[in-house]
């Protein structure tokens, strides 16, 4: 089994060329549900050395739409690599070779910087983009499992992460971090193993979304589900797929993604290739409506309906201090080990920044370390996707000194 798989660093700073690489959990997994899941396969990248004594390394995780490529160019994929909101549009990602989704932060003498850290990306379990999940095939059945996969957690997809690690033979964590869901699984990871830990950066994230932002992510879902094309979940192999679905599902999270400033900025209310109003009610007459069209054609050509519907209900369920707290935040966090950077961003309504200082008040009432930048930006919750130059230094100057404090801590106790 390598532990790297990225090759031949550019000047530009880049990890180069990645391949995904797949991994078979050796047991069974036991979900948050009861359930247990098996076979289970995780699909992941590494990028950067690991160090001999495997102190270096650094788990990122991904969004809702997200995958294992991170960094780089991919040298497998045929469709493009799975970003949120402007990101995937703005950087021009191309049908192959995709940039990985957060190239601008992991690499070279970047933010993750991969001369130093020995950087990990998996794509969650219930994934469609190589990770076991519903459009996997149910062994019992020899279908695919449609929606009677298990629902899964974000502890559930931590736990595999945890699995996937061990049989890499990887014990510790330097540092985990993400955006929004990523961040979620950023901030499970210190409750569930909290001595395995030594920092934790969530960025755009809360340790529970509140009723406004599950009332979107049901809409998301009652929208796949009324697409007649659904079939109750088992549409694969049937040449009809919920497209329409999962493209209004799209829309409705681009339009949390952003703010709206980015929004007025990018389309005000500039007409498409049309120098008058159609005076029609079907016509994408405006710029902004032309926009979410067609990136819900490309979203519904590359993201799995059912994984949708999963991953959102995993992001509902998620709640730090109902799981750990008995319904207290502060009592959550009482007994995790990490220092913590929690980044946040002003024009973010969708994680808003009093989410992450809810996060910051529970730690700092427990005496832990954290530090805490709410950033100035336009782009909404895409800000941890689009805004990454702004973040770099901050994350590059926190990791040196974990990095730095478990170093002097190692001597110690030799």
């Amino acid at each position: 089994m390598t532990l790297s798989n990225a090759a031949h660093p550019d000047q530009t700073g880049s990890v180069g060329l990645t391949r995904t690489q797949y991994l078979d959990l050796p047991r069974p997994l036991r979900l948050a549900s009861g359930r247990e899941l098996a076979p289970v396969r995780l699909a992941y990248e590494t990028y950067g050395t690991l160090a001999p004594a495997k102190d270096n390394v650094i788990l990122v995780c991904h969004a809702l739409s997200g995958d294992a490529h991170a960094a780089g160019w991919s040298a497998d994929t045929d469709t493009p690599t799975a970003l949120d909101g402007f990101a995937a549009d703005d950087r021009g990602v191309q049908s192959r070779g995709g940039l990985g989704w957060w190239d601008g932060m992991i690499g070279p003498g970047k933010a993750f910087d991969t001369n130093r850290y020995f950087v990990v990306s998996t794509n969650i379990i219930g994934g469609c983009r190589g990770s076991t999940g519903p459009s996997s095939l149910d062994p019992t059945t020899g279908r695919p499992y449609g929606v009677r996969f298990p629902t899964v957690t974000v502890n559930d997809m931590v736990r595999a992460q945890r699995l996937l690690l061990d049989e890499l033979g990887i014990s510790s964590l330097l540092s985990v971090s993400g955006g929004s869901l990523g961040g979620m699984q950023a901030l499970e990871w210190t409750a569930v193993y909290p001595d395995q830990v030594a920092s934790c950066i969530p960025i755009a994230s809360t340790a529970a979304l509140d009723s406004q932002g599950m009332a979107w992510n049901a809409i998301a879902r009652n929208a796949i589900m009324a697409d007649p094309d659904w079939q109750g979940g088992d549409y694969y192999g049937t040449g009809r797929t919920p497209t329409a679905g999962i493209g209004v599902a799209r829309m409705v999270g681009h339009v949390t993604y952003l703010s709206a400033e980015s929004m007025r900025d990018k389309f005000g209310r500039r007409l498409q290739d049309r120098p008058d109003l159609s005076y029609t009610v079907t016509e994408a007459d405006f710029a902004v409506e032309s926009y979410l069209r067609h990136q819900a054609a490309k979203f519904a050509q590359r993201f799995d309906a059912n994984t949708y519907l999963y991953t959102s209900r995993a992001l509902t369920y998620f709640d730090l201090a109902r799981d750990y707290g008995h319904g207290s935040l502060q009592a959550a966090l009482a007994s995790v080990q990490a220092r913590y950077l929690l980044i946040s961003f002003s024009s973010d309504w969708l994680y808003p920044p009093r989410d992450s200082q809810a996060i910051v008040e529970a730690l700092r009432a427990n005496d832990k370390h954290v530090e805490y930048h709410n950033l100035e930006t336009r782009y909404g919750h895409d800000s941890f996707l689009l805004d990454e130059d702004r973040q770099a230094p901050i994350i590059a100057e926190f990791l040196a000194r974990v990095y730095e404090a478990n170093r002097i801590g190692r001597e110690g106790k030799a």
